[in-house]
């Protein structure tokens, strides 16, 4: 990891191989060919099989090996196509035991994650789904609809072997609702399916329409046959397909990320509205504490107000600063001019609060940056879920990513890279983070020591594959199912 290359090395490493056994094969094809009248024109034949083969199998690593170096390519689709159609399996057919509305809350991954429950959720009660109605109330102020972020016709039209999905109700059910009211709940957190089947599935019989209130952590992590697990990584990494525009201009950021090299994504959650959810100030003068402390206490859903800032960062619950980012960032021996591409809001406090990471990673840039003499960013301005969208995309193709806070994108990003093919992402472990730093910075350790204890602790969180802790009872300090989705993964 020192000059920021692991993945780049591994595929040359892999193409160096390939090409030797390719050499090899052809060497023998040639002796093979030398002694055909000894060896007879059958044996030829298999020779020339196994060459074509080889070169076959050569040929789809190269092209897989440079997809991968491209980053994501938007998959068109066009359902004015008279053939369209042919691309999807064929419809599920069952009988539909209801219809499911749902209201998706929180920002763009926790939506994300719960969008992929209710889809399984569907299917398994053989209900059909509404099109989810997204977030607009929350902190953000986001006013886009589901078209707005995903590809609605594909999401629809490539789970329909599955699940059948509407854009709205039918007019008889609509009429139905709006003259004898909807039927509304939030269904129970960390359910498994029994629930779902013995206390959900009956309401859906009696009032034909049913309307969940909110989506997030409604299925468990753990104890789900694998079937349902598998469709909730189905819909994830395949049907949530964000729409063309937003791939056309996450593809024109990595590209110019490429031009330079490798990058290295930072999920810097060190803005405002995290700083004052958290109840966290490190690095924080007097006004900005109370800034930041009127703020959580304006939000009404943020239940949590009174909280001890210090307590909260030695318990290794709160967004590292930059400061303390550039000390794990050089701990791991991260080459000091490699890009970092800061995925994230605005940083509480701008370029005064920044010094501390760019003064040791001078090369940080942002999509607003990369696309300053542009207008391409113009259309995703104020929504701000179409811009989480966009650095979800560039987070995915890094060379590395590293999150400094485990909120829902540094948790969903992290199982769609184990997906992608184990990507090196950096899991901070920020208990053992912030006890290093501040026995660094008080002299107890040296930086020597300070920076082989940093990865001695982080050895095995480094995106590999590893088994999901699981806690009974306790599922929400367990590993979460789509940060490491094992029935998924190879």
């Amino acid at each position: 990891m020192e000059n920021g290359k692991l993945c780049n090395e591994d595929d040359e490493f892999v193409a160096v191989e390939m090409k030797e056994e390719v050499s090899k094969e052809m060497k023998s094809w040639f002796v093979g060919v030398m002694k055909m009248d000894k060896l007879g024109w059958d044996q030829f034949k298999l020779w020339a099989l196994g060459i074509i083969t080889m070169m076959i199998l050569f040929w789809v690593f190269a092209l897989q090996l440079a997809r991968m170096r491209m980053g994501p390519t938007p998959i068109k689709y066009d359902n004015n196509q008279p053939n369209s159609q042919d691309l999807f399996p064929p419809p599920r057919l069952y009988k539909n035991q209801g219809y499911l509305m749902v209201s998706s809350n929180g920002g763009l991954n926790q939506m994300r994650s719960g969008i992929c429950d209710m889809v399984t959720i569907a299917r398994y009660l053989n209900v059909t789904l509404v099109i989810p109605k997204l977030d607009k109330t929350s902190f953000w102020n986001d006013h886009s609809e589901f078209q707005d972020i995903f590809d609605m016709n594909y999401f629809i039209q490539s789970l329909r072997d599955e699940v059948r999905i509407v854009k709205k109700l039918p007019p008889r059910l609509k009429k139905k609702v709006e003259r004898d009211s909807l039927y509304s709940m939030p269904p129970a957190s960390w359910s498994n399916m029994s629930y779902y089947y013995n206390r959900v599935l009956p309401r859906f019989i009696k009032y034909q329409v049913v309307h969940f209130s909110k989506t997030d952590s409604r299925l468990a992590n753990n104890g789900i046959p694998d079937e349902v697990q598998k469709l909730r990584c189905r819909v994830n990494y395949d049907a949530l397909r964000f729409t063309a525009p937003i791939q056309r201009v996450a593809q024109k950021i990595m590209a110019l990320l490429r031009e330079n090299g490798p990058f290295v994504v930072l999920h810097l959650r060190y803005e405002m509205d995290m700083l004052a959810f958290s109840g966290c100030t490190e690095g924080c003068n007097e006004q900005e504490v109370a800034e930041l402390t009127n703020l959580r206490y304006r939000i009404p859903w943020w239940k949590e107000k009174e909280i001890d800032p210090k307590q909260k960062r030695e318990a290794g619950l709160c967004p590292m600063t930059p400061e303390e980012t550039a000390l794990t960032l050089r701990a791991f021996n991260i080459n000091p001019n490699i890009q970092i591409y800061i995925a994230a809001g605005d940083i509480y406090g701008g370029e005064k609060k920044l010094a501390g990471l760019r003064a040791f990673y001078p090369n940080l840039v942002k999509k607003e940056t990369l696309l300053a003499r542009t207008s391409e960013l113009k259309p995703f301005q104020n929504h701000s879920n179409q811009m989480a969208a966009l650095d979800y995309l560039v987070s995915l193709y890094s060379d590395i990513f590293m999150a400094t806070y485990g909120g829902n994108m540094a948790k969903v990003v992290e199982g769609h890279r184990r997906y992608l093919g184990y990507k090196v992402t950096i899991s901070l472990d920020r208990l053992m983070v912030v006890t290093l730093i501040d026995q660094y910075k008080n002299g107890t350790l040296s930086w020597k020591e300070f920076a082989e204890s940093m990865k001695a602790a982080h050895a095995n969180r480094m995106g590999g594959p590893i088994d999901r802790v699981r806690i009974p009872g306790r599922p929400k300090e367990e590993d979460y199912f789509y940060t490491n989705p094992q029935e998924c993964l190879p």
